[in-house]
């Protein structure tokens, strides 16, 4: 009986049916690549995660948050904003319980921006909403982010870290003007701007 099925199992397939062994092939084949990918995904996370851990990706200042407004960078002249050499904007500002200090600045609309930031209690948050600035401000270190706005107007700046019972009421402002108008205005508004 055996043997009478045997020659069964040699007849020819049917058109459109693959054998058995050439699926198992082609199935060993992807998984030999999904698991040759995985491994490099690995590969990339590990490499990431020991040169982040040596060397973080951002900017890495350190502070002294007991002595920041007696001298240096973060005095209370040198807060707001500062047009650069090079044409460029910086912005220098404290976070602080709970206010940012200015809590207005003004900026030129199609000008590289840099905020620097620093914290003298606790990690604030700095978010400008609509924008590619997020970052924390964490005491003893100096927060950099840059951006350049495309149009202008007001944007609204909350702590996006909770920082304690007044955190609700932590905003301040970018004014984002034409350029025409703020260079009339840098040299008299360095570190706040009129409030509408």
């Amino acid at each position: 009986m055996a043997e009478a099925q045997i020659p069964s199992l040699l007849r020819p397939l049917p058109d459109g049916i693959v054998p058995a062994e050439q699926i198992a092939r082609t199935e060993k084949r992807w998984l030999l690549l999904m698991v040759g990918m995985l491994a490099a995904m690995m590969v990339v996370v590990v490499v990431t995660g020991v040169t982040h851990a040596i060397r973080p990706p951002s900017n890495v200042e350190t502070i002294d948050p007991t002595t920041l407004h007696l001298s240096g960078e973060f005095v209370e002249s040198n807060l707001g904003t500062a047009p650069e050499p090079d044409g460029s904007l910086t912005v220098r500002m404290i976070a602080d319980q709970y206010a940012f200090v200015p809590d207005c600045v003004n900026v030129a609309v199609d000008t590289p921006v840099k905020f620097r930031l620093t914290s003298t209690d606790v990690i604030h948050g700095f978010l400008l909403p609509a924008t590619n600035v997020n970052t924390m401000v964490v005491p003893a270190f100096v927060a950099e982010v840059r951006t350049r706005f495309t149009r202008p107007g007001v944007y609204r700046m909350p702590c996006n870290e909770f920082c304690g019972n007044g955190h609700h009421g932590m905003w301040a402002r970018v004014n984002v003007v034409p350029k025409e108008q703020f260079q009339a205005l840098a040299p008299t508004e360095r570190s706040s701007c009129v409030q509408r």
